[in-house]
């Protein structure tokens, strides 16, 4: 295959793209997380989510610690080739580092952000190993 559907996505100017990962049963977005070119492209040979840490600036393979990989089903970039989009399976049913179903758990109320989905694991036990 070659790359040149790489070169269609628009990169910023760090040479990443953010990326959606979505439960491709539910439809519920799971996490957003950043990709750069050698991410995508892992992600698409190795049929499993692949992002870039900006914070350990490494390649990140989901569920490479936690076991909670991210199995790829569909991939998909927006009209403004800016945003990639993976549907996925989420084995183990966790996907943020809190231990929860997804990373969008806490909802605004009264002007706090307040946490309205629960703890599936002590995150304490899945990294700390």
């Amino acid at each position: 295959m070659t790359e040149l559907w790489l070169d269609q996505v628009r990169w910023n100017s760090d040479g990443l793209v953010p990326a959606i990962a979505q439960d491709h049963l539910s439809g519920k977005v799971l996490m957003v997380a950043w990709m750069n070119r050698e991410a995508l492209a892992l992600t698409v040979q190795e049929n499993r989510a692949i992002y870039w840490s900006r914070s350990r600036q490494k390649l990140w393979r989901k569920g490479e610690e936690s076991g909670h990989v991210q199995q790829l089903h569909d991939i998909r970039l927006d009209c403004d080739d800016d945003v990639i989009l993976l549907s996925v399976e989420q084995l183990g049913g966790i996907a943020c580092h809190t231990g929860r179903q997804h990373c969008f758990f806490k909802t605004l109320r009264d002007g706090e952000w307040v946490a309205v989905e629960p703890v599936l694991k002590d995150p304490h036990t899945i990294y700390d190993k």
